[in-house]
């Protein structure tokens, strides 16, 4: 199930935004947060306890201050489609400074109901991705669980790149997964999938349209509400939203990262962290700052 919706026909998140985590149960976030946390270190966002203590030895005041100022930019981390911050939580559990962006406020409201209970200190906006606005520079930007297939057209995913790199420090990383083709023509695409569960239930109708690359699904939830008094036959509460998401090629993806001025850094299958295969579902992508000039 998609973590944020951007690219609809219609409002999207509303009715099943209340129930969201309880069909998401079985999403590992604990397993995407650790790998995260991985690439992070590895294409040097987080600083290390104890780094550059020789170097800062050697440094002027001035020197030493701007060094100290870039390390916390540099920890600062964007969960862009952070839907009700389930691994936003986690990543600030990680130790990063983390702010959370969505265009559901009914998302976001259940995402800052769980920063009241952490205690963690998120900053959570109100926004479309096409229009991303930050108050400076940040270390990393974080997008995961297909929110980018939301984009339906190309030149809105280009604009979403080109204002990544712009609120990108100078080396920073954005790492971002995408549904394949692969996986709407052979996995979700015509397919209809139904839960039940004793509080809420839903049905999720795919139709794809495979010259488009687009996919379309209805989602039907019945949510159980309380009888006036408590007292009564159960009475379930019917919500319909329908969805739009659009596949795309690695080779695409790619194409549309170089042209944004982001460094294409490299790409894996997001199951199994190995090689990307013709039969990749899902795929990770790592790009780097390159630069202000792809920002008009």
């Amino acid at each position: 199930m998609p973590e944020a919706a951007w690219g609809g026909k219609m409002e999207t998140y509303t009715g099943f935004a209340g129930v969201y985590d309880i069909f998401m149960d079985d999403t590992p976030y604990e397993e995407w947060a650790s790998y995260l946390d991985g690439l992070l270190k590895k294409y040097g966002v987080r600083r290390e306890t104890g780094a550059d203590r020789t170097d800062e030895r050697a440094m002027s005041e001035e020197e030493r201050i701007r060094s100290m100022a870039l390390a916390a930019e540099r920890n600062v981390v964007v969960d862009l489609g952070c839907g009700t911050g389930t691994l936003t939580e986690l990543l600030a559990d990680q130790g990063y400074d983390m702010i959370g962006i969505d265009n559901s406020e009914e998302m976001l409201q259940i995402a800052r109901e769980k920063k009241e209970k952490s205690g963690n200190e998120i900053l959570y906006l109100l926004q479309d991705m096409r229009e991303l606005e930050l108050y400076g520079t940040v270390g990393a930007v974080v997008s995961v669980c297909d929110s980018l297939n939301y984009l339906l057209e190309e030149e809105d995913i280009v604009e979403v790149f080109r204002l990544v790199n712009n609120y990108l420090y100078p080396g920073g990383v954005f790492i971002f997964d995408f549904n394949t083709v692969y996986k709407y023509e052979t996995v979700i695409g015509d397919c209809t999938i139904a839960e039940n569960r004793e509080d809420c239930s839903f049905i999720w109708e795919n139709y794809y349209d495979a010259r488009e690359q687009m996919n379309e699904y209805d989602l039907t939830i019945f949510i159980k509400t309380e009888a006036k008094g408590g007292e009564g036959e159960e009475r379930f509460r019917r919500f319909t939203e329908t969805h739009y998401q659009r596949g795309y090629t690695l080779g695409q993806m790619r194409r549309m990262v170089e042209e944004s001025g982001l460094e294409f850094v490299a790409a894996v299958d997001a199951d199994s962290h190995e090689e990307v295969k013709k039969e990749s579902g899902r795929i990770y992508v790592i790009a780097r700052e390159c630069g202000k000039s792809g920002v008009e």
